[in-house]
């Protein structure tokens, strides 16, 4: 008998001994991390970084596949007895020496993830993780003049640039409402006293937003330079408007956290999850997705801002609003809705 056949013999001795477990549940007790086990990851250490924001630094299994610098991964955290999914953007360098891995997360009000990871996360926490994944990435060959455009937490995603790559010509602007809300601000000096970024603050509890305008005066070189913004949604739009009317629009790219909300009066309804017999109410502002996964319902889903398409659901009954667009979308056979970007727009039945 080969040894693949022993050691499939003993594999289905171990499986009639454990029953009804498998022996690969007491393996993810020993060694969650494994090689061949979903991939899980550790929390090892959180470090603040503002009153509101903190670096998770984790390890992650042994399946994990790496990251580019810029992109973001799901994780899977169970908050009060449900997994909650969340996507945050990698901050680590890909080449960091002792294999961990970081995300910086912003608590935000009622964010159950975000303020779970920031004020109540203990080291040695295992959460699910899912590969990293976004083209919000850098080119392979380095621009020779670099722009970056960031406001709040929209930071995340370049931070992992800027520690990944040293640049020959780099200016940054953020925004951020007062000075000790700039996360990463003392290492971001560090590298301006290096000499390594040029950097503008832009403080909006003094200063007010920024104009987008004003690019001409802060970086007057701006539309020679290959740019990333990320941040809110007002900036963006403006910050791609204003390339569009110069001219110069490929020059840009952009990395959205969320879809603008659209919400009229009367929307909502309740929500009946028909595969696994869960209904709740819903506002008309809250995605399903969200929703769901509140309700303790398995919600696949991947970017959360309607471009993977990895969220894709049937809705056998009612109707729901596209949070981007206003657009009402009502069922009937063979209708498919991406749950990140809809909202209830009445009762409703989805097929999950």
């Amino acid at each position: 008998m080969t040894s693949a056949a022993l050691r499939s013999r003993a594999w289905k001795l171990l499986e009639m001994v454990t029953t009804p477990l498998l022996p690969s549940d007491y393996l993810d007790l020993i060694s969650p991390l494994r090689a061949g086990a979903d991939l899980r990851g550790r929390i090892e250490a959180v470090q603040p970084e503002t009153g509101d924001a903190a670096t998770v630094v984790i390890r992650p299994g042994r399946g994990w596949r790496g990251h580019t610098a810029g992109q973001y991964m799901r994780i899977g955290v169970d908050v009060d007895g449900v997994r909650l999914w969340r996507a945050y953007s990698v901050t680590s360098p890909t080449n960091r020496q002792d294999g961990r891995v970081t995300i910086t997360v912003k608590a935000i009000p009622d964010g159950k993830v975000s303020n779970y990871l920031v004020r109540r996360a203990k080291p040695g926490t295992l959460i699910q993780l899912d590969q990293p994944t976004g083209d919000f990435v850098l080119p392979q060959a380095k621009p020779a003049k670099v722009l970056f455009l960031t406001a709040g937490s929209g930071i995340t995603p370049v931070m992992g640039m800027l520690r990944d790559i040293e640049f020959d010509d780099v200016v940054m602007v953020h925004c951020a409402p007062q000075p000790q809300d700039v996360i990463f601000r003392n290492e971001l000096h560090d590298l301006v006293a290096d000499r390594k970024l040029r950097l503008t603050e832009v403080h909006t509890d003094t200063d007010g937003m920024l104009d987008i305008a004003r690019l001409d005066e802060i970086v007057p070189d701006w539309a020679d330079r290959e740019a990333w913004a990320c941040g809110p949604a007002g900036l963006l739009d403006a910050a791609e408007g204003h390339w569009s009317v110069h001219g110069v629009p490929e020059r840009l790219h952009t990395e959205r956290f969320r879809p603008g909300i659209v919400v009229a009066g009367g929307d909502g309804g309740e929500v009946t999850f028909s595969a696994t017999g869960r209904t709740v109410d819903a506002d008309g502002a809250t995605p399903l997705l969200d929703v769901g996964e509140e309700a303790g319902v398995l919600m696949p889903s991947g970017c959360r801002m309607g471009i993977c398409f990895g969220c894709v659901t049937p809705l056998k009954a009612g109707a729901v609003r596209d949070l981007r667009t206003g657009e009402i979308t009502e069922a009937e056979p063979g209708v498919l809705i991406q749950t990140c970007v809809s909202a209830a727009a009445g009762p409703c039945d989805i097929e999950r």
